[in-house]
């Protein structure tokens, strides 16, 4: 029988030590709810990296998230209420003092072996930098979904035609795979208002860190796959509030700029209008034009309150 426990409990706790001398101490996150077995696959992946992190978190809401990973040395799994800004922050709240680099993984994102190395080098080439993002491969979001056996073959492919690393400066990260030095982020925990998928809490994130004087790049020679897995995902309705709502929510905080917030808000309604006429099996086009209507009405009215995509 499942014991009681109250948000933010530690389940489990069998951290690996510190390796001597200087090696930066890193420490990899992951929110994840009802994904078990995938979750099981992407962190077994974590044993090819060539630099290793000290700590792997596991943010979840049920002992069935986390499945038999609670026996993994070196793991840390945390318990707390539900919601990728709010699980991320449980994470947050228990990465323990002295680490170098915290990273955020998606359950559905593979690494490239060099992943990891390839973040830290990028980090350590200069001081200013704050934030790094990765080079996906391939990105099953925009379809329907990638296999682990698919993932894995893409990134194979890839580790024969590697090149030169270049640093590229973006106006946020991509959620599924986002480093930071430990330092810039001292203090900083996501936006729980942006509820469920969170939707724009990665840019929201990094525009705190903008706001700080940090610099957000993407780096070329940090590659991983996306699934994309579609397990697990929101409603229609849900995302499509989200879609109108969240960017111009960021515009009030100061961490999306007017531009930026319109050119999403605009793309992401015109795709649902375009295609609900015909829509993809694996995406409810029309429930995102609901939400999207939802949302344009509450905006209309003055009311920026993305939570309310919940009760949608």
């Amino acid at each position: 029988m499942e014991s009681s426990v109250i948000p933010g409990e530690i389940v489990s706790r069998k951290c690996i030590q510190p390796s001597p001398g200087k090696a930066p101490r890193i420490c990899l996150i992951f929110a994840t709810r009802g994904r078990a077995e995938l979750l099981k696959h992407v962190i077994a992946s974590v044993d090819a990296q060539t630099l290793k992190p000290e700590l792997i978190i596991v943010s979840c809401v049920s002992n069935e998230d986390a499945g038999d990973l609670a026996d993994r040395p070196g793991l840390l799994v945390v318990k707390g209420r539900p919601g990728l800004t709010v699980q991320r922050n449980t994470a947050l709240n228990h990465v323990p003092a002295g680490f170098d680099v915290v990273i955020f993984l998606d359950d559905d994102f593979l690494m490239h072996r060099t992943w990891i190395s390839e973040i830290v080098d990028a980090l350590n080439s200069d001081p200013t930098i704050a934030c790094v993002t990765g080079t996906l491969l391939a990105d099953g979001i925009h379809g329907p979904g990638l296999s682990i056996e698919q993932g894995q073959a893409i990134l194979a492919r890839a580790s024969t035609a590697r090149q030169a690393s270049t640093v590229i400066p973006t106006r946020g990260p991509y959620g599924c795979n986002m480093a930071f030095r430990a330092s810039s982020i001292a203090g900083l925990r996501f936006d729980e208002r942006l509820v469920l998928y969170g939707w724009q809490e990665d840019r929201d994130f990094g525009g705190q860190i903008r706001n700080r004087g940090g610099r957000v790049v993407r780096i070329t020679s940090a590659v991983g796959v996306h699934l994309g897995t579609k397990g697990g995902r929101v409603s229609g309705r849900k995302l499509g509030y989200s879609q109108v709502v969240n960017p111009l929510y960021l515009v009030s905080r100061k961490t999306m700029s007017v531009r930026d917030a319109l050119d999403h808000v605009v793309r992401n309604v015109a795709s649902n209008v375009v295609r609900s006429l015909a829509p993809e099996p694996w995406i409810d086009r029309r429930g995102r034009l609901s939400g999207n209507l939802i949302g344009f009405w509450d905006c209309m009215r003055g009311r920026l309150t993305p939570e309310r995509a919940e009760k949608l």
